[in-house]
């Protein structure tokens, strides 16, 4: 129907006659020439109708988001608009068609709306139509594309992976689906494809990846969503350096092919440990300091029952100092981060400010000349410095002080929006300890292999076992995460024994998996990564709902189709499924 499209016409066109097509972005009538502004997915186009033109009194008729083919020809523009690239021309329209009328949208088709996401959402199909968030979907496109073509490059073979499978233990709640057949059995969507992967290298496909959907059911958050897609990548034969390698090409394509930024490689790597004990957080954001530091022995010779006791009790005393911190920060905002702290599970939060008459704060008058000198030298004090300190267990000390480290820097902006940091944490945990189930559970997952000259704690001395896993990270995001597995039967039965499982349930829940083993499984490994977040990211957002095209929203509903939504009486009945109200 359209010759040109509305990014396309330049001053080189002049002359020639078009056929547009599009919405109406925005009318304009000056008592004499009516101006359209013609959009579609590519941009926006100027149209002009003189009044002696047969179609004014159509144009006249025009509504914003009306559907619109107008033919005419290209003139050059005598008030030229700098910011639009086709605005050193416009159409003088010799045909105007009306394909199809609008109502009045409830929410503005512009970058910026003023819509509430609960609107945004309910017309969907109306927010899609706004071009930042056109540009977004085209940018997963382009990812998408970027990361099949990179690895296809690497002989990787594309294989799609059931969504209808068994419901395994995996971390969070599985969604499960009801079968007609076998009534009371359900098949699970899957939370990742995890031992579908895994067998595709007992196969003998050596390199499989897809850009495949996830479930799983969580709370949702701005960066989590009920259903998502990660990039699923595993490869036989291969260690922790060759996963490694491979995606940090990918990634580095990826950047390359969408933004034109060439991102350094390869990666930083910190294990676990030094990223909490950094941080105070797995996913650390290294595009600024403020780095948590132990002041315990500082602390010791204070006589503060509040850090005595944490002290006494195994504890840890850190602090972060936050440089003008003390300007910014008044008492009363000071509680607010105190808040935040014991969100976090701390038991609270002490802080001190440096002032031209030396430290002030909630806990100074125990601070002695003496001492005031032994801190300012530890942690390199300034003038209008503000230290936060938190006592608690090393776990919640970092926590809370990891959350307080982005707060601080989020409000003082010392974060650059525009820098990528990547990096990999690794050396992780196998084993994590379960308050609620009191016993290890796998920190990953049952199948990640533990570091091969610590096999033999696995079942004398599980929190020592550190995993052959890895996280590669950016800006505060895990963008995925992955590990070597276990390839040996005898260890994976070893690993079920540390993680309290009977053999009557390894049987129930894996014994399809568990039998593949025997049958010559190669060593391998793999890594998946958030495509949805990858997406975000590259758009410089924070929400995944910007980048997917119909998402939950934070009340886990489509809004627009309003689902999840009562079935039929009928329905329930054929799946033998009653509802307990």
């Amino acid at each position: 129907m359209r010759t040109k499209n509305n990014n396309e016409l330049r001053l080189t066109n002049v002359g020639e006659t078009v056929t547009l097509v599009g919405w109406c972005n925005k009318k304009r009538d000056l008592g004499g020439l009516v101006f359209l502004d013609l959009r579609d997915r590519y941009g926006i186009t100027q149209l002009v109708i003189e009044p002696h033109n047969k179609n004014y009194a159509k144009a006249l008729e025009v509504k914003n988001e009306y559907v619109l083919k107008a033919t005419g020809k290209v003139v050059e523009r005598s008030n030229k608009n700098p910011n639009l690239p086709t605005g050193d021309i416009e159409v003088l329209v010799d045909d105007l068609v009306i394909l199809n009328t609008a109502e009045n949208p409830p929410l503005l088709i512009q970058d910026q709306t003023d819509a509430l996401e609960e609107v945004r959402m309910r017309y969907r199909y109306l927010d899609l139509r706004r071009p930042v968030m056109q540009k977004n979907i085209i940018m997963r496109h382009k990812v998408a594309m970027s990361i099949r073509n990179y690895l296809d490059a690497l002989d990787f073979i594309e294989v799609e992976t059931p969504l209808l499978g068994k419901s395994t233990p995996e971390g969070a709640r599985d969604f499960l689906v009801p079968s007609r057949v076998y009534p009371g059995s359900f098949y699970a969507l899957p939370q990742s494809p995890q031992m579908y992967k895994q067998l595709l290298m007992i196969a003998g496909l050596e390199k499989y990846y897809q850009l495949v959907k996830c479930f799983r059911d969580e709370d949702l958050r701005a960066d989590r969503q009920l259903e998502f897609t990660q990039v699923d990548i595993e490869m036989s034969f291969i260690d922790e350096e060759d996963i490694q390698e491979v995606v940090e090409g990918m990634l580095k394509r990826v950047w390359k092919d969408t933004l034109n930024i060439d991102i350094p490689t390869p990666f930083p790597r910190i294990t676990y440990h030094e990223a909490m004990n950094k941080y105070g957080t797995d996913k650390p954001d290294t595009r600024f300091e403020l780095f948590l530091q132990d002041i315990s022995c500082w602390a010791k010779g204070l006589n503060f029952p509040v850090f005595d006791s944490a002290l006494n009790k195994g504890g840890v005393v850190k602090a972060i100092v936050v440089p003008f911190g003390a300007e910014k920060y008044s008492r009363k905002e000071i509680d607010r981060l105190t808040e935040i702290a014991k969100k976090y599970h701390a038991s609270g939060l002490a802080w001190l400010k440096v002032g031209e008459n030396g430290l002030s704060g909630s806990f100074v008058k125990y601070i002695n000349e003496e001492n005031s000198q032994k801190l300012s030298n530890q942690l390199s004090l300034k003038n209008h410095d503000l230290v936060l300190v938190v006592a608690d267990s090393w776990e919640n000390a970092n926590f809370a002080l990891g959350a307080l480290r982005l707060q601080v820097a989020k409000e003082m902006n010392l974060i650059d929006q525009k820098q990528f940091n990547f990096l990999w944490v690794v050396d992780w945990p196998l084993f994590e300890y379960s308050e609620e189930e009191k016993r290890y559970v796998a920190a990953h997952h049952p199948f990640t292999s533990p570091k091969d000259d610590q096999v033999y704690l696995m079942l004398t001395a599980p929190e020592k076992v550190l995993a052959k896993a890895y996280d590669v990270v950016l800006n505060g995001y895990e963008l995925g995460g992955g590990s070597i597995r276990i390839h040996n039967q005898e260890i994976q039965n070893r690993m079920f024994k540390a993680i309290g499982m009977l053999d009557e349930e390894i049987e129930q829940q894996f014994s399809f998996f568990t039998d593949a083993l025997k049958y010559g499984t190669p060593p391998h490994g793999g890594i998946a990564l958030g495509f949805d977040r990858i997406a975000m990211l590259l758009t410089y957002n924070t929400s995944l709902r910007e980048v997917i095209a119909f998402p939950k929203a934070a009340s886990a509903r489509c809004l627009m189709s309003d689902a999840p939504s009562r079935v039929s009486e009928r329905q329930l009945k054929e799946l033998g499924i009653k509802i307990d109200e």
